[in-house]
């Protein structure tokens, strides 16, 4: 079947869609976006991620395209045309279009919004859970607002292929400190000698994820210690376990950072426990 597309209020051939040349996404990058995970047909998360869509929108001044009772609807008709059971819908809301001018356009202009679905590889996905990945780490040469989620990701493009080039999964980004921040496109995670989770705080140097939110609940039910702290690189190359979390792949299983073996070199305990933990909340099969 054809792919379908939401487009300014209309749903086109995914093969046909487009937007004006002049949109400020397209040329400067002004707009925010959100990908929500799909199982079973649903929306995972729903609420949280409209919830930092809203946020998103927020801080860079751009009004809601339309009311979140009208995308509610919109993003559950993407899905259905699409027959995504399991996979992935993305949300995009740009400034909308203006002749190009760095200044905003003048008030009225309508943000333009588009929203395509898809269905994940679930082999490929399974197939990380199994044996876990590599992450590489490398300097952290992002906007100074990583809180936003923004659709300028030339940074994060270009880490993740340099991570790819060297057979990795995922970049491990990492601050003038020495701390990592997050991955190119996931949230970074260690598992201490003590057994305690660990992984960053909220603050503009990372994206508040939803997968995140979910797990530190998740760890809380299930009696696992959190510790919201920056860790280095040589803290988790010497960690017991490691994983990215991710609204598409919920936890992936990191096995080494960079050229040292995590633990036993296999999936942690804790790890796959968390992801168990996330599994039982209903949102994932």
């Amino acid at each position: 079947m054809s792919r379908i597309a939401y487009v300014n209020g209309r749903y086109v051939r995914h093969a046909e869609a487009g937007v004006h040349i002049e949109d400020r996404g397209y040329q400067f990058s002004d707009g925010v976006y959100e990908v929500c995970g799909v199982r079973g047909g649903m929306l995972m998360d729903e609420e949280l991620h409209l919830g930092r869509l809203q946020r998103s929108l927020s801080e860079l001044r751009i009004p809601m395209p339309m009311s979140l009772a009208a995308l509610r609807i919109v993003l559950r008709e993407v899905v259905k045309r699409n027959e995504v059971a399991n996979g992935m819908i993305y949300c995009q809301v740009t400034r909308g279009v203006a002749p190009r001018d760095h200044p905003f356009p003048p008030a009225g202009i309508k943000p333009a919004i588009v929203i395509t679905a898809k269905r994940l590889n679930e082999a490929r996905v399974a197939a990380a859970v199994e044996k876990g990945v590599a992450v590489m780490t490398m300097p952290d040469q992002r906007w100074a607002r990583r809180d936003i989620k923004s659709v300028s990701l030339l940074a994060n493009i270009l880490a993740k292929q340099t991570a790819r080039e060297a057979g990795a999964y995922e970049a491990w980004l990492v601050d003038p400190d020495g701390f990592i921040t997050e991955g190119s496109s996931t949230n970074a995670w260690i598992v201490d000698k003590d057994g305690r989770v660990v992984t960053r705080p909220l603050s503009a140097d990372i994206l508040g994820g939803i997968t995140r939110h979910v797990l530190l609940e998740a760890a809380a039910r299930e009696g696992i210690e959190i510790v919201e702290r920056p860790f280095t690189v040589d803290e988790a190359r010497t960690a017991r376990e490691a994983f990215v979390s991710a609204s598409t792949a919920i936890i992936i299983p990191v096995i080494r950072v960079d050229d040292m073996v995590i633990g036993n070199g296999a999936p942690g305990s804790t790890t796959m426990r968390l992801r168990r933990a996330y599994a039982a909340s209903g949102v994932l099969s």
